[in-house]
């Protein structure tokens, strides 16, 4: 029961900091079709839910196969269990209302047959106020319990690769590897991994988001692991990378490179300072080093209930860190023909600046 208790404290808290937000602008009601805002908002964890923000209520809709989940999960809100779709249940609700209704939505989640179906039921009287990233906003800040969530979550995948790189060696598939590594995590506690775990070996290494195949791992070659596990609802995200045999100079000099610009970017995070100073902090380092061409991506991204979340640390993004907020810092370098190198590990904003909450060691490993 306690536990319940502080969900339903936590779930009352967010929708009520989501009514001020959406208050300004001047809507009668909120639409949320997205499932990870209405599990952040109310609790409910199924596959079919639509969640509609009154000023002074709020209601899940979903459907029969979620009545007794519905039940145990939801709190602050009422349940609606709608027969004959979510999508008609919600535009009956609205017409039943009187007067226009001014409907705020997100507009990158409501797809155009659900808008469409809502306008026909409802008619001219509904009128739609785009309110994009509304919640995502919100979510980018952890509370207290999300913060020690996204710890236990960061501890596990950190354990994980920590025993898994042991298995990592010439002869095993970049599938097998990955296959011990979400076994792993699944008996450790989690619920799955938070993405397809990259193993990437060889050349493919210089691919970024390389999917593992059934490629053997060789001797004298880069292998890059990015692996992340679902605990309790949140996501971690971890990359090493490491190398069969005994590297060259200019592999452990790239290594380096990476390990340094990954410190400059986490040494810059502090609240109040933008996106865009984290991800220059780390791609000055690379052109000192004359090898900016070689990264390729921004330096990291947001994370919580999804695996990419507000903010993104790149190039542009004025967003403003605030405390509470968890990133990843991810740099790499993808030199063609010779492989990839990334290091990346979540960090929590702080008053007084970085947390790394992911704990493997970043010691260049030659195995």
């Amino acid at each position: 029961m306690a536990h319940k208790t502080v969900h339903a404290k936590s779930a009352r808290s967010r929708i009520h900091r989501l009514r001020l937000s959406f208050s300004t602008l001047n809507a009668d009601a909120l639409l949320v079709t997205h499932l990870p805002n209405i599990r952040y908002l109310c609790g409910f964890t199924g596959s079919a839910g639509i969640l509609l923000v009154d000023p002074s209520r709020a209601t899940l809709y979903t459907d029969s196969r979620y009545t007794l989940q519905a039940r145990q999960e939801v709190y602050d809100a009422t349940t609606v269990i709608a027969p004959h779709g979510l999508i008609r249940a919600v535009g009956e609700a609205l017409k039943a209302r009187r007067g226009a209704i001014r409907l705020a939505f997100a507009p990158a989640q409501l797809t155009v047959a659900q808008k469409t179906a809502l306008q026909l039921a409802v008619g001219s009287r509904l009128r739609w106020l785009a309110a994009p990233d509304l919640i995502e906003r919100q979510r980018a800040v952890k509370d207290a319990d999300e913060r020690a969530r996204m710890r236990q979550s960061a501890r596990l995948i950190s354990d994980v690769w920590t025993a898994a790189v042991l298995n990592v060696k010439p002869g095993v598939s970049e599938l097998a590897v990955a296959a011990d590594i979400e076994r792993s995590m699944k008996l450790q506690g989690a619920s799955g991994p938070s993405f397809e775990s990259i193993v990437a070996s060889g050349s493919r290494s210089a691919w970024p988001h390389a999917r593992p195949t059934s490629k053997l791992l060789r001797k004298n070659e880069l292998v890059v692991l990015d692996q992340g596990a679902i605990l309790r609802g949140y996501c971690s995200d971890m990359t090493r990378t490491v190398f069969l045999g005994r590297s060259s100079a200019r592999v452990r000099s790239l290594y380096h490179a990476v390990l340094h610009a990954q410190e400059a970017a986490i040494a810059a995070i502090r609240p109040g300072v933008s996106a865009a100073s984290v991800d220059a902090a780390a791609r000055k380092v690379f052109k000192q080093s004359g090898l900016e061409r070689y990264f390729t991506h921004s330096t990291g991204h947001g994370l919580g209930l999804e695996i990419h979340e507000m903010p993104r640390l790149g190039r542009g993004e004025e967003t403003l860190l605030e405390e509470g907020m968890v990133v990843t810092v991810e740099p790499g370098l993808y030199v063609e023909r010779l492989g990839g190198i990334r290091i990346e590990d979540e960090v929590l904003v702080t008053a007084q600046g970085a947390e790394v909450l992911t704990s493997a060691s970043r010691e260049f490993l030659e195995l």
